[in-house]
């Protein structure tokens, strides 16, 4: 039986490009060397590398003061690279869950961190709004999609300084106006590829600025400078990374990607409101298309749900330790045929109830 994969990350990636990289991992185009083994300063491999970070402008319409970078150590190594590269004395943070929490944390160690609103008060379970971004901030740091709570920004503060934009879990999965942002990140186990790999989409003209040393590694203007080939890359992530994003242009872009997200997110939640035995866990302005978080109405089926979801070839329904209850993440490559199997069974324990 094919499982309907509902992990929140490392996550599901397109059948095609599963097939295209077990290839690659025989035969790396054409060369008789697995893409595992090959150097990356071979003519192959700097083509891969350039046609990721290509991709990925191109997909998010990015303008010439863009560099796109893939580099390691994951989002959470850019929540302390992010002020080491943008902070001078002082910057502003939404807090709308865990991540925004660690990036907040590591921020502190470098200056004046001003949290302007927080939606911890009701396990954050919505997304603040009205609040003030202040002005002699250097940026003002955002959490567009939170895995763990299932929320999502769907509007986009005007800002008087930089946005700086974690879109780990719902980059790629819906249409924005990407140069409002002065740095774009997001580790790449959701919407990309394997993790490995986190895409950095950064303004050069903010960079140099701090007056502080940065070391060597922590400065994005030497990945630049290096085409993110300073040192050894994440080379097979990347490279899936680069056939995911083929995948996503062969689709019809982030517009297609965006219209298929909210076709699956429609029918689960329409199911959530309709069926008394599940509570969703989010304010309804601001429920996630990438993470759909919810309950049992009643915990005593517990038992009885967990085992129908596994016997109809679902995983990764559970969620996150700290909140408990389900998570079904519907990112990109995951067909919508896999969340009428899911929707049949909630309305199956319905009937049976």
């Amino acid at each position: 039986m094919k499982k309907h994969n509902f992990y929140a990350g490392p996550s599901i990636l397109p059948d095609e490009v599963y097939r295209q990289a077990k290839a690659a991992i025989d035969d790396f185009a054409g060369t008789g060397v697995s893409v595992l083994s090959v150097s990356h300063r071979s003519k192959e491999y700097v083509a891969v590398m350039e046609k990721a970070r290509a991709l990925a402008k191109e997909l998010m319409g990015l303008d010439d003061d863009f560099e796109v970078l893939y580099l390691q150590g994951g989002a959470s190594m850019q929540f302390l690279q992010i002020p080491y590269n943008l902070m001078r004395t002082k910057a502003a943070y939404l807090d709308t869950g865990t991540w925004a929490g660690k990036a907040i944390k590591e921020t502190r160690y470098f200056g004046q961190t001003e949290v302007v609103a927080s939606s911890a008060d009701r396990q954050y379970r919505y997304i603040p709004k009205d609040y003030d971004i202040p002005a002699d901030a250097d940026y003002f740091h955002i959490t567009t999609n939170n895995t763990i709570y299932g929320t999502q920004m769907h509007n986009i503060p005007e800002s008087p300084v930089p946005i700086v934009a974690d879109m780990s879990s719902d980059i790629f999965s819906r249409r924005m106006d990407f140069n409002r942002f002065g740095l774009i990140y997001a580790g790449a186990q959701k919407n990309m590829g394997p993790a490995g790999a986190t895409l950095v989409a950064v303004r050069k003209s903010l960079l140099g600025k701090t007056g502080r040393e940065i070391p060597t590694m922590m400065d994005y203007r030497t990945h630049i400078a290096k085409g993110s080939m300073f040192n050894t890359p994440p080379a097979f992530s990347v490279f899936v990374v680069m056939l995911t994003l083929e995948w996503v242009k062969r689709q019809g872009g982030i517009k297609a990607m965006e219209e298929r997200n909210e076709a699956k997110a429609r029918l689960l939640y329409d199911e959530l409101d309709r069926n008394p035995l599940f509570v969703p866990l989010v304010d309804k302005p601001d429920r996630s298309r990438m993470n759909v978080t919810f309950v049992l109405s009643d915990e005593g089926l517990q038992e009885r749900f967990d085992r129908m979801w596994q016997d109809a070839g679902i995983v990764g329904l559970k969620g996150h330790r700290s909140v408990g209850g389900y998570r079904a993440s519907l990112y990109n490559a995951l067909p919508i045929e896999s969340v009428r199997v899911l929707v049949d069974v909630m309305r199956e324990l319905e009937r049976k109830a």
